[in-house]
Protein backbone atom coordinates (compact mmCIF):
# COMPACT_ATOMS: atom_id res chain seq x y z
CA UNK A 1 0.00 0.00 0.00
CA UNK A 2 2.79 2.61 0.77
CA UNK A 3 4.33 1.83 -2.34
CA UNK A 4 1.24 1.83 -4.63
CA UNK A 5 -1.73 3.04 -3.14
CA UNK A 6 -3.57 -0.10 -3.99
CA UNK A 7 -5.77 -1.12 -1.05
CA UNK A 8 -7.34 -4.42 -0.20
CA UNK A 9 -10.92 -2.67 -1.18
CA UNK A 10 -9.38 -2.45 -4.49
CA UNK A 11 -8.72 -5.88 -5.19
CA UNK A 12 -11.45 -7.45 -3.44
CA UNK A 13 -13.24 -9.94 -5.46
CA UNK A 14 -10.62 -9.74 -7.93
CA UNK A 15 -9.56 -13.18 -9.54
CA UNK A 16 -6.71 -14.65 -8.61
CA UNK A 17 -3.25 -13.97 -10.80
CA UNK A 18 -2.94 -17.52 -12.34
CA UNK A 19 -6.58 -17.09 -13.48
CA UNK A 20 -6.71 -13.78 -14.30
CA UNK A 21 -2.99 -13.70 -16.31
CA UNK A 22 -3.94 -15.94 -19.42
CA UNK A 23 -6.41 -14.28 -20.90
CA UNK A 24 -4.69 -11.09 -20.98
CA UNK A 25 -0.68 -12.35 -21.86
CA UNK A 26 -2.54 -14.64 -24.80
CA UNK A 27 -5.02 -12.65 -26.32
CA UNK A 28 -6.96 -14.39 -28.91
CA UNK A 29 -5.20 -13.69 -32.15
CA UNK A 30 -1.73 -14.05 -30.21
CA UNK A 31 1.24 -11.83 -29.74
CA UNK A 32 4.54 -11.12 -31.25
CA UNK A 33 6.04 -9.99 -28.10
CA UNK A 34 5.64 -8.62 -24.65
CA UNK A 35 7.11 -5.39 -23.15
CA UNK A 36 8.06 -4.11 -20.07
CA UNK A 37 10.07 -1.70 -18.57
CA UNK A 38 12.50 -3.41 -16.72
CA UNK A 39 11.21 -6.60 -17.68
CA UNK A 40 12.77 -9.27 -15.05
CA UNK A 41 10.44 -7.85 -12.84
CA UNK A 42 7.71 -8.52 -14.86
CA UNK A 43 8.83 -11.82 -15.67
CA UNK A 44 9.17 -13.03 -12.09
CA UNK A 45 5.01 -12.94 -11.65
CA UNK A 46 4.23 -13.70 -15.85
CA UNK A 47 6.11 -17.16 -16.30
CA UNK A 48 6.68 -18.53 -19.43
CA UNK A 49 3.30 -21.35 -18.16
CA UNK A 50 1.07 -17.95 -18.17
CA UNK A 51 2.40 -15.94 -20.82
CA UNK A 52 2.97 -19.03 -23.50
CA UNK A 53 6.61 -18.51 -23.32
CA UNK A 54 6.28 -15.18 -25.15
CA UNK A 55 9.22 -13.00 -26.39
CA UNK A 56 10.28 -9.73 -24.27
CA UNK A 57 11.24 -7.03 -24.78
CA UNK A 58 12.57 -4.73 -22.19
CA UNK A 59 12.45 -1.14 -22.70
CA UNK A 60 15.21 -0.85 -20.13
CA UNK A 61 17.69 -2.64 -21.40
CA UNK A 62 17.01 -1.21 -25.55
CA UNK A 63 17.19 2.16 -24.23
CA UNK A 64 20.77 1.95 -22.97
CA UNK A 65 22.04 0.60 -26.32
CA UNK A 66 19.86 3.44 -28.51
CA UNK A 67 20.03 6.79 -26.14
CA UNK A 68 23.13 6.06 -24.19
CA UNK A 69 23.74 9.88 -24.03
CA UNK A 70 20.76 10.34 -21.60
CA UNK A 71 21.54 11.13 -17.93
CA UNK A 72 19.30 8.30 -16.67
CA UNK A 73 17.06 5.54 -17.99
CA UNK A 74 14.42 5.38 -15.28
CA UNK A 75 10.65 4.76 -17.24
CA UNK A 76 9.65 8.45 -15.77
CA UNK A 77 12.90 9.76 -16.46
CA UNK A 78 13.05 8.81 -20.55
CA UNK A 79 9.37 10.32 -20.64
CA UNK A 80 10.76 13.66 -19.25
CA UNK A 81 14.21 13.39 -21.00
CA UNK A 82 13.01 12.40 -24.44
CA UNK A 83 9.78 13.84 -24.39
CA UNK A 84 7.72 11.21 -26.70
CA UNK A 85 5.28 12.94 -29.08
CA UNK A 86 1.44 12.01 -28.80
CA UNK A 87 1.99 11.08 -24.53
CA UNK A 88 -0.47 12.87 -22.66
CA UNK A 89 1.17 13.70 -19.60
CA UNK A 90 -2.02 13.50 -17.00
CA UNK A 91 -2.36 9.83 -18.54
CA UNK A 92 0.87 9.35 -17.60
CA UNK A 93 -0.35 9.81 -13.78
CA UNK A 94 0.62 8.82 -10.85
CA UNK A 95 3.61 6.84 -12.17
CA UNK A 96 4.24 3.60 -10.85
CA UNK A 97 0.60 2.27 -11.31
CA UNK A 98 0.04 -0.44 -13.77
CA UNK A 99 -1.74 1.53 -16.50
CA UNK A 100 0.19 4.73 -16.70
CA UNK A 101 3.15 2.82 -16.19
CA UNK A 102 2.33 0.53 -19.49
CA UNK A 103 1.03 3.83 -21.05
CA UNK A 104 4.54 5.98 -20.92
CA UNK A 105 6.48 2.26 -21.51
CA UNK A 106 4.62 1.86 -24.73
CA UNK A 107 5.47 5.39 -25.99
CA UNK A 108 8.94 4.03 -25.28
CA UNK A 109 8.68 0.93 -27.25
CA UNK A 110 7.03 2.32 -30.25
CA UNK A 111 10.11 4.88 -30.51
CA UNK A 112 12.00 2.26 -30.19
CA UNK A 113 10.42 0.03 -33.04
CA UNK A 114 11.24 3.36 -34.96
CA UNK A 115 14.99 3.12 -34.68
CA UNK A 116 15.31 -0.88 -34.31
CA UNK A 117 13.82 -4.05 -35.59
CA UNK A 118 11.69 -6.27 -33.26
CA UNK A 119 14.46 -9.12 -33.53
CA UNK A 120 17.12 -6.97 -32.09
CA UNK A 121 15.04 -5.30 -29.38
CA UNK A 122 14.49 -8.66 -28.26
CA UNK A 123 18.33 -9.70 -28.93
CA UNK A 124 19.39 -7.06 -26.51
CA UNK A 125 16.44 -8.00 -23.90
CA UNK A 126 17.94 -11.18 -23.95
CA UNK A 127 21.28 -10.20 -22.44
CA UNK A 128 22.23 -8.19 -19.21
CA UNK A 129 22.00 -4.32 -19.62
CA UNK A 130 24.89 -2.68 -21.23
CA UNK A 131 25.48 0.42 -19.52
CA UNK A 132 26.99 3.13 -21.08
CA UNK A 133 28.90 4.50 -18.09
CA UNK A 134 30.04 2.91 -14.31
CA UNK A 135 27.04 3.20 -12.32
CA UNK A 136 28.98 3.54 -8.99
CA UNK A 137 31.96 3.99 -7.28
CA UNK A 138 34.86 5.64 -7.68
CA UNK A 139 34.50 5.72 -11.22
CA UNK A 140 30.48 6.34 -11.19
CA UNK A 141 29.57 8.18 -14.13
CA UNK A 142 32.64 7.58 -16.17
CA UNK A 143 32.59 5.77 -19.86
CA UNK A 144 33.87 2.37 -19.73
CA UNK A 145 35.91 3.29 -22.77
CA UNK A 146 38.20 6.40 -20.05
CA UNK A 147 38.64 3.47 -17.82
CA UNK A 148 42.33 2.46 -17.41
CA UNK A 149 42.61 -1.56 -18.33
CA UNK A 150 43.39 -2.63 -14.38
CA UNK A 151 39.72 -0.75 -12.95
CA UNK A 152 37.93 -2.29 -16.09
CA UNK A 153 38.97 -6.13 -15.03
CA UNK A 154 37.84 -5.14 -11.76
CA UNK A 155 34.53 -4.15 -12.51
CA UNK A 156 34.58 -7.30 -15.01
CA UNK A 157 34.16 -9.38 -12.39
CA UNK A 158 31.66 -7.43 -10.17
CA UNK A 159 28.56 -9.49 -8.79
CA UNK A 160 26.49 -6.89 -10.73
CA UNK A 161 25.74 -8.97 -13.92
CA UNK A 162 24.72 -5.67 -16.19
CA UNK A 163 28.36 -4.10 -14.87
CA UNK A 164 30.31 -7.27 -15.54
CA UNK A 165 28.85 -7.65 -18.69
CA UNK A 166 29.37 -3.56 -19.59
CA UNK A 167 32.74 -4.10 -18.31
CA UNK A 168 33.62 -7.51 -20.38
CA UNK A 169 31.58 -6.04 -23.30
CA UNK A 170 34.32 -3.32 -23.16
CA UNK A 171 37.32 -5.56 -22.73
CA UNK A 172 36.53 -7.57 -25.54
CA UNK A 173 36.32 -4.28 -27.63
CA UNK A 174 39.68 -3.84 -26.74
CA UNK A 175 40.90 -7.40 -27.74
CA UNK A 176 41.32 -8.43 -23.95
CA UNK A 177 39.22 -10.64 -23.70
CA UNK A 178 37.60 -13.65 -25.63
CA UNK A 179 34.43 -14.09 -27.28
CA UNK A 180 32.27 -15.96 -24.72
CA UNK A 181 31.91 -19.09 -25.40
CA UNK A 182 27.85 -20.11 -25.11
CA UNK A 183 27.33 -23.35 -22.92
CA UNK A 184 24.15 -25.07 -21.67
CA UNK A 185 23.43 -24.36 -17.47
CA UNK A 186 24.35 -27.45 -15.52
CA UNK A 187 20.74 -27.65 -14.67
CA UNK A 188 18.55 -27.12 -17.86
CA UNK A 189 15.39 -27.73 -15.79
CA UNK A 190 14.80 -28.27 -11.92
CA UNK A 191 12.91 -31.56 -12.81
Amino acid sequence: MAIHHILDADVAGAPFWKDAAPPVLRPQGGVTALAAHRAAFEQRFCTPALSGAAEWICTWKCALRLWPHLESFSNQMLRYQRMPQGLDHATGLPAHRAFPDAYVTAHHLRDMLNEASLDQLAAWSREPGLLPRVPRGSHRGVSWEALALADLQALAADRDLDVRFSAQTELRRRGELDAPTPTAPPQPTLL
